[in-house]
Order: structure tokens, then sequence, then C-alpha cells
């Protein structure tokens, strides 16, 4: 028997609008919320919609057979609520057949974990509290930003009651070993580590349509081949992947949801097959060995490091002044800040500010609104130094001069070069 854990990715941030210098103290909203709402309609028509009847029509198919797991960051379920009611009504639907799982997170979709525990617990319990409020569900399984994973985190969340973690497979982890077995940590005793596939899942997340791939066209009975293989060597298949890559990043004239489709049913056609939440297969099967993340791993780029969001200076240096800025925003008791503080954690903004040239850089291109990370960083630097120019005003505690001090005093020079 071999069992698939889907596990697909929902998120959309609040991306920053062209936040200028002059900006600074005379408008504090920071964010672009027509261009958000434009992108999150466009891809609720292009993969929410479509791709969430897919589904349910697979689960009324396979009822005992066909089960997938989701996490939805806060800040998309947000916006569906505003801008695309029909997205968020249908991923309710979904919950209502009972063979949905939404894993717990950030609701920020942050790296407070990294930063601030104090921070990292609130986000987590606020986003656990919207889980029960839109789909009735108590979480079980956790995952962190960008699968960000290693021994001490697996530690944390299990000391706060998860019984499965999700994490990347990656080779410098999982040495000689395969990801299609559950793990355990050296410093945990309970909590299921299940990791990436990431050769399958990236066969589809990436490569589907890739015209010089070896494997293209991907026929849906040559990937339920791969899946059978597995059987007797593992029992567990993970593909853990983004859900825009069914409609947004690979479009549907690339066939890719008469692919899944298929795929599903040409798997189950294996009676020894089915499709788990984690938090099933967590139920079913033994941990089968250690894995020992004394570093940590994510699933972003080919190092599957930090280094997507802590990998130059500019990204180290917003990531520093954001949370220097915390314990003021935090006393200021300014509900409106406190919000837009917490929108500014948010990972995509020092993702898009990558400047590695190499292939992974079009990758973060892709993904970022900003024609340039250097504006990235200045629009978010400006914003930051606006969020401490209120704190001068709304703190009776600490006025501005005792704030954190960024370094944008060489923003406008900068910006000035750029828009010349």
């Amino acid at each position: 028997m071999v069992s698939v854990c889907l596990y697909f990715h929902v998120h959309q941030p609040h991306r920053l609008r062209n936040y200028h210098v002059l900006d600074i103290g005379e408008d504090n909203d920071y964010f672009d919320t027509e261009e958000n709402k434009r992108i999150l309609q466009r891809v609720t028509e292009k993969c929410y919609l479509p791709m969430n009847n897919l589904l349910l029509d697979l689960i009324e198919n396979h009822p005992d057979r066909f089960n997938v797991s989701f996490s939805i960051s806060g800040t998309a379920i947000e916006q569906m609520e505003a801008h695309a009611p029909k997205a968020l009504q249908s991923f309710q639907d979904l919950a209502a057949t009972g063979n949905v799982e939404f894993v717990n997170e950030t609701y920020h979709h942050s790296l407070a974990y990294l930063n601030s525990k104090d921070e990292f617990d609130k986000q987590v319990q606020k986003h656990r509290e919207a889980l029960n409020e839109y789909f009735n569900y108590e979480p079980t399984t956790f995952r962190n930003t960008e699968l960000i994973f290693n021994n001490e985190l697996a530690e944390y969340v299990e000391n706060k009651g998860y019984t499965a973690l999700l994490g990347e497979g990656a080779d410098h982890l999982l040495g000689w070993r395969d990801p299609n077995h559950i793990y355990s940590t050296p410093i945990t005793d309970d909590i299921d580590i299940f990791l990436r596939n990431y050769e399958l899942s990236d066969d589809i997340a990436f490569r589907f349509s890739n015209e010089s791939w070896e494997h293209h066209p991907l026929g849906a009975d040559t990937f339920a081949e791969w899946i059978d293989a597995i059987n007797g060597a593992g029992e567990i298949v993970n593909l853990f992947m983004d859900y825009e890559t069914f409609g947004e990043h690979q479009w549907a004239s690339t066939g890719i949801f008469d692919f899944f489709e298929a795929m599903v049913n040409d798997v189950l056609d294996n009676r020894d097959n089915d499709f788990l939440t984690i938090e099933q297969a967590s139920d079913r099967y033994p941990q089968r060995g250690e894995v020992d993340a004394h570093h940590y791993t994510s699933w972003a780029d080919a190092r599957r490091d930090l280094g997507a969001w802590q990998g130059n200076e500019l990204q180290r240096q917003a990531h520093d002044e954001l949370y220097k800025l915390e314990e003021f925003v935090k006393e200021s008791d300014d509900n409106d800040l406190i919000e837009a503080w917490r929108r500014l954690t948010t990972s995509d903004h020092v993702y898009y500010m990558y400047t590695d040239g190499r292939s992974d850089g079009d990758v973060h291109d892709h993904f970022s609104p900003y024609d340039s990370p250097y504006k990235s960083y200045m629009f978010y630097m400006n914003a930051l130094n606006d969020v401490a120019r209120r704190l001068g005003t709304t703190s009776q505690q600490r006025p501005l001069s005792e704030t954190p001090s960024t370094l944008l005093n060489d923003i406008p020079e900068e910006e000035e070069r750029m828009h010349s």
C-alpha cells in the first residue's frame, strides 16, 4: 500500500504600493489594495474556482479514498472575504465534505519564528482561530512559513500539542534515505515529520509544461506508475506544492487540470493506493527513523535554506529593522498600526529583495510586483520609516528619537537615482 499526501498551499500577501519617500508622514496607506484585489480575482478565476470544483468532483467520486490537505494563510482568507467571496465559499464547500484537512501556520505568512517567539505564537493562534471560524476546523498539523524547519522548531510545535509537521525533503537532510516515510527528530518524542518529495512534486509544479524536459508531455498514467513503483519501498508520497500551480503557474491550456484528474483516477485504479490527509497518514503509519535537522531547511530555491529571505544585506537589514520596531508597535496600543506592522512581517516582502542572478532569481522575479529588488527594498523601508514616525506621535512612552533608527537616510538619493 502507498498513500499519496496532497498538500496545497494557498497564500496572497498584502503587496506594498510604490510607497515613495515623500509619502512618509503624509500617507500611511502602505498597501496596494487595488492591485491585490486584481491579482486575487484573477487567481480565483484561473485556479481556485476550477480546481476546487475538480476536487469536489473527485471527493464525490471517491469519498472513501480521496482526501487532501490545505494551508490557507490568514492574509489570503481576509482578502478572499473582501474581494473574492466565491473563492472563500468554494473552500468552505470543500471543508464541508469532511475530506479536507486545514493545516495551521502563521496568520501573516511571516518569518516570526526566526525573530520573535512571542509574535510567532500570536500569529499562529490567530490563524488557528481563523480556521475554526471560517472552516469549523481544529488543526493538528503545523507548517511553518515556506516549510522552514529544524529540530528546535519541531520540538517547539510538539510542545504546543501538534502531532505532525511539514518539511522539505532536502538531500542534505535525508542523505541516502527517501522522503517516502514518516520521520522524527533526535529531540522530539511523538511529532511526525512529513518531508516533501520534491522530485515528484516539482514534476507537476515546475516541469509539467517545460517542453525541453525529457518527460514532456507528462502523461497521467506515467506519473501513476511512478507512484505505484514506491509500493514496497515506501508508505507515503508527499506531493506538496503551491495551489496556484493549477491554472496560474501552469495554465489550463497546458492540460494541467485534465492531467490531475486522470492522475488521481489512475493512482486509485490500484486498490492498494489511496489519498490521505497528513493527519490521516499520521494516524495510520509509524515513524521509520530520524532526520537530524541541525540547520534550517525550506522549500525555496536550489539551496533549500533561508537564502531566499536572508541571502543579502538588503533582506537582512529590512528584517532586522522590522523586528526592532516590534516592542514599540505593540506598546502603542494602536490596532491599525499593529496590523500594518504585522502585514509587513509577511515573508514575500523580503523575498522580492532577492538579488542573486542565478536561475533562482528568475523565480523571485516572476512573483515580484516590482521591476527591481532595490525598489522593493526602497518602498518597504519607506513604509518602516513611516511606522517609526507614527510611533513618535502615538506612543507617549517612546518618542521617535528613541525608536530604532533605520537606514533610510540614503533612500531619497537612491529613489532619485532609480527614477532618473
